[in-house]
C-alpha cells in the first residue's frame, strides 16, 4: 500500500494490452471487495483511500499501549460470500484470517439488567431450553421459525444477488416468486408474532434490526432472516478483530495487482457528459474507464457528483431521505480481564419500545440499551496481558435530532459507564488506562458519515431494491456504487454481496470476463471444526 508516491495521470480510457483501468474510491469493505474482484478479472485497479489505513468503518484502532478495537462492526456473519470472493482470487479466507465460531454467540440481558439472561447458542436444543426461560411454548416454535426463514432466505437470495437498474426489475420472475414471503405490510416484530407470543422472545429474534440501524417495530418483515442467519450459519470472531479481515482483503487485492494509495482523498468524480472518466485527487486528474464509489452515500454524493447528474438523489432528495440511527461509542482500554463477561453482551432497556421512540424522535435516551464487546474473552491478542479492550455502543439519534453533543456527551458517558455496572463492571472507571469517545458528531466530521447515521440510509420499503441508489448509478455511465448506501444494503455480508453485484455490472459493461456465480446454499454449511 503506497501512501507517498505521486498519482499518475492517464492519457485517457483504455490501457496497454486492452486492460481497462478502474478507479475505486474508498478502501472500506465494499471497495476492497470490488478491487479484489476486478483485479482478479484483469482490470488495472487503483484504489484511493483518504485515510492512512484500510477498512473504512471496519478498520482496527490500535493504541500505543497495545489495545486493539474494531472501530465499527464486531459481529462477523455469513462468511460464505467473502469466502467465494477470496476463492475467485485464488485465495482462502480461512487461511488468510483465523475465524472462531462463537458459542454462545452472544448474551442478552432483559429488563434493563433485571433478567432473564439468555445465552444465545446455535445448538437448537440448547437454544430452545434458553427460550423456555422466557416462555416454554415459544421454545417449541423455534424450529418452525428456522424452517420458514430458511425458505424465505432461499426465495430472496436471487433478488438480493442482482442489481435493480429500472422499475421493471421489480417485476422479474425471481421477485414474483419471492413476493409471498415479503409481507410488506408487516414489521419484523409483527411477523415474529406468527411464531412467538412473548414480546421478549420476539426481541431475542428482532434486536438484529440494529444491524440496519432500525427499530424492529418499523423494519420490514423480510429482515427476520437476520437472526436466522446467525443461528443457521454462525457468528464468528476473526482473530485480530474485523479489521483483520479488511487487512487480508487489501493484501489479496494487491496480490491480484491492485494498487492501493492511502492518504489520497478524492475531490470529485470527472465526467464527460454523463460518463464518468476519472477523478480529481490532490489537484491531479486521474483518468479511468470506470469509477467505483465506496463512500458514505449521503456524505459523498453531494461532494463528488454534480447535482444535475443525480436527479433521483439530488441534494434536495437526500435532505428528505430517511436515515438510520447513530451510535455513541466508548473504546476503553482497561486494567483487568473479565472472564465472566461474554464476548458479545446486549443489555436491553427495560422499556425497549420507549427507548426506540426516543431515538426516532431525536431525543437523548433516558435508559438506553447498550452493547458491550469484550473480545479478549476469545482473542487475548486484542489487549496487553492482564488488560481488556472494551467496546461500548449505545444506539442514539442521528444528527437530524436536536441533541447538542458538544455539551451532552460528558453526562452521557457517565450514564454509559453506570450502565456497565449492571453487567458486572462496577468500578470500571478506576481501571481505564485508555479511552476514546465517538459521538454522532465525530461520525460525521471525522469519519465522513452523512448525518452521523452509522448504518446509512434507512432500509424501509421506500429505500430498498430499485428505490435505493443503484449499483450502476442512476442516469450516469461507468459510475458504480458499493457500500451500505446501495443495494442490497448495510451489514458486512450484504456489502460484500453488493460489491459483487457492482463488479459484475461493471464487467459486463466493459466486456470483461469472470462474472461471479453463486453457489447453492446448504443447511448448516458454515460450521467450523
Amino acid at each position: 500500500m503506497n501512501a507517498s508516491l505521486p498519482l499518475p495521470t492517464s492519457p485517457g480510457p483504455g490501457r496497454p494490452g486492452g486492460r481497462p483501468h478502474v478507479i475505486v474510491i474508498g478502501a472500506g469493505p465494499g471497495g476492497l471487495a470490488a478491487a479484489m474482484l476486478l483485479a482478479a478479472r484483469g482490470a488495472r485497479v487503483t484504489l484511493l483511500e483518504k485515510d492512512g489505513v484500510v477498512g473504512g468503518r471496519s478498520r482496527t484502532l490500535t493504541t500505543p499501549e497495545g489495545y486493539r478495537f474494531d472501530l465499527g462492526p464486531t459481529f462477523f456473519l455469513y462468511p460464505r460470500i467473502l469466502e467465494e470472493i477470496f476463492a475467485s482470487c485464488g485465495a482462502e479466507l480461512r487461511r488468510e484470517v483465523a475465524l472462531t465460531r462463537l458459542d454462545p454467540q452472544y448474551r442478552l440481558i432483559f429488563g434493563g439488567g433485571a433478567g432473564p439472561v439468555i445465552d444465545a447458542t446455535p445448538d437448537l436444543d440448547r437454544m430452545a431450553a434458553e427460550i423456555a426461560k422466557i416462555d416454554p411454548l415459544d421454545a417449541t416454535r423455534l424450529r418452525d421459525f428456522m424452517v420458514q426463514n430458511r425458505s424465505k432466505l432461499e426465495a430472496f437470495r436471487p433478488v438480493l444477488e442482482r442489481g435493480f437498474s429500472s422499475a421493471a426489475d421489480l417485476f422479474g420472475l425471481d421477485m414474483l416468486k419471492a413476493l409471498p414471503h415479503l409481507r410488506p405490510h408487516l414489521s419484523v416484530d409483527t411477523e415474529l408474532k406468527r411464531y412467538f407470543r412473548d414480546p421478549r422472545t420476539r426481541l431475542l429474534f428482532s434486536f438484529q434490526s440494529k444491524y440496519l440501524g432500525m427499530s424492529p417495530f418499523r423494519c420490514p418483515s423480510l429482515f427476520t432472516i437476520l437472526s436466522f442467519l446467525e443461528y443457521e450459519h454462525g457468528v464468528f470472531h476473526p482473530e485480530g478483530g474485523c479489521g483483520a479481515v479488511a487487512t487480508a482483503m487489501a493484501r489479496v487485492a494487491e496480490r491480484m495487482g491492485a494498487e492501493i494509495r492511502l492518504g489520497a482523498p478524492v475531490e470529485r468524480v470527472l465526467f464527460e457528459g454523463r460518463r464518468a472518466t476519472g477523478v480529481e485527487v490532490g489537484g491531479e486528474r486521474l483518468m479511468a474507464d470506470a469509477v467505483v464509489m465506496n463512500a458514505d452515500f449521503a456524505h459523498a454524493a453531494p461532494n463528488l457528483i454534480p447535482d444535475a447528474l443525480r436527479p433521483r438523489w439530488s441534494d434536495a432528495h437526500l435532505a428528505r431521505a430517511r436515515y438510520s440511527c447513530s451510535t455513541f461509542m466508548l473504546y476503553l482500554g482497561v486494567e483487568g480481564r473479565f472472564p465472566e463477561i461474554a464476548h458479545h453482551t446486549v443489555l436491553l432497556a427495560e422499556d425497549y419500545r420507549r427507548n426506540l421512540q426516543e431515538i426516532e424522535t431525536g431525543l437523548l435516551p433516558g435508559e438506553p440499551s447498550l452493547y458491550l464487546h469484550n473480545p479478549v474473552a476469545t482473542d487475548p491478542s486484542m489487549a496487553p496481558p492482564g488488560h481488556s479492550s472494551l467496546y461500548v455502543l449505545v444506539p442514539v439519534a442521528n444528527l437530524r435530532g436536536t441533541i447538542d453533543w458538544a455539551t451532552r456527551a460528558p453526562e452521557f458517558r457517565r450514564m454509559a459507564l453506570r450502565r456497565l455496572a449492571t453487567l458486572g463492571l462496577p468500578d470500571i472507571e478506576s481501571r481505564i488506562r485508555y479511552e476514546r469517545m465517538v459521538t454522532p458528531l465525530e461520525w460525521r466530521d471525522e469519519f465522513a458519515v452523512g448525518y452521523g447515521a452509522t448504518f446509512n440510509l434507512a432500509h424501509d420499503l421506500g429505500q430498498m431494491l430499485y428505490f435505493r441508489p443503484g449499483n450502476r448509478f442512476g442516469s450516469t455511465e461507468r459510475l458504480y456504487l458499493v457500500g451500505g448506501g446501495t443495494h442490497p444494503g448495510s451489514g458486512l455480508p450484504v456489502i460484500y454481496e453488493g460489491a459483487r453485484i457492482s463488479a459484475d455490472l461493471l464487467s459486463r459493461d466493459l466486456g470483461m470476463g469472470g462474472i461471479e456465480t453463486r453457489l447453492p446454499m446448504a443447511q448448516g454449511e458454515e460450521t467450523l471444526a
